[in-house]
């Protein structure tokens, strides 16, 4: 199981400065968020993308991938009562697709809570049929650019949509398609009453992607939460894709929050 972070974490830090910070930790991958790159990521060139690419793969590192889909944009709504904002959201998710692909990136993270919402004057029912539909076209684009757009539960902490990780998997099993599967996030995950574990093994094998924090916000190791139990059930799983670290609170620092979750995560690794 390789260990990854994801770049927002390091604000003011240019991509050179983080990539090799990062790999000279011990990271194997970083996952990075379009915001910290650009408005939209129709902007970036070709020779942007490429630029990117490299910087990242020449600091001994592996592009995870895209997450933070819709962070800071304007004028994105999965669940707009407006079907031409639901239209744009579509084609924009479908742009962060081709670009996840030629970034060399695997994984695409659906998180986004405030542009997933469902607003009062549309039904639930309503939402998730178009939601659907647009997870729909997000697989086949995905598969096509051989990569995966996974849906991220969050908790009625962030978002009025898929709060848990019961409902990831039921979308994920209504579109049936093989581009768009899940993934799971600890801190989400501790606002479910059930073990991490319990909820990890009730969705297994349909997510391909997780995110360790604490319900802190912070690191792993950087609060209460064991990890150890997490990460025994993944491996009694065969789980071998990406743990990334993403924190919320940036309070301590890049460096210290970079070097002690994985101190931490090395320190308590059923492999190591």
């Amino acid at each position: 199981m390789p260990y990854a972070i994801c770049n927002e974490l390091f604000e003011d830090w240019s991509l050179e400065k983080t990539a090799a910070f990062v790999a000279d930790l011990g990271y194997q991958g970083l996952e990075l968020a379009p915001f910290t790159l650009c408005s939209l990521v129709t902007d970036l060139s070709a020779a942007d993308r490429l630029r990117i690419r490299r910087t990242v793969e020449g600091a001994g590192l592996s592009l995870v991938g895209l997450h933070w889909l819709l962070a800071q944009t304007e004028g994105f709504q999965l669940n707009d009562s407006a079907p031409d904002v639901r239209a744009r959201t579509a084609q924009y998710l479908l742009d962060l697709i081709d670009c996840c692909a030629e970034l060399g990136g695997e994984v695409l993270i659906f998180g986004s809570p405030q542009q997933r919402d469902v607003p009062p004057d549309r039904s639930p029912a309503e939402a998730w049929k178009t939601t659907a539909e647009i997870m729909h076209a997000c697989g086949e684009r995905a598969q096509q650019q051989g990569v995966l757009f996974c849906v991220e539960p969050l908790s009625t902490n962030e978002t009025n949509f898929i709060v848990n990780v019961d409902e990831a998997a039921e979308l994920v099993r209504q579109v049936d398609h093989p581009g768009l599967q899940m993934m799971v996030d600890t801190k989400a995950m501790s606002n479910d009453p059930r073990p991490i574990p319990e909820q990890i093994r009730a969705v297994h094998p349909l997510f391909h992607h997780v995110h360790l924090n604490d319900p802190n916000l912070r690191g792993p190791g950087m609060g209460d939460l064991d990890f150890r139990p997490i990460l025994q059930t993944l491996d009694d799983h065969n789980y071998d894709r990406w743990l990334s670290v993403e924190v919320f609170d940036f309070t301590p620092g890049p460096e210290r929050t970079a070097r002690n979750s994985l101190a931490y995560l090395n320190a308590i690794s059923i492999r190591s």
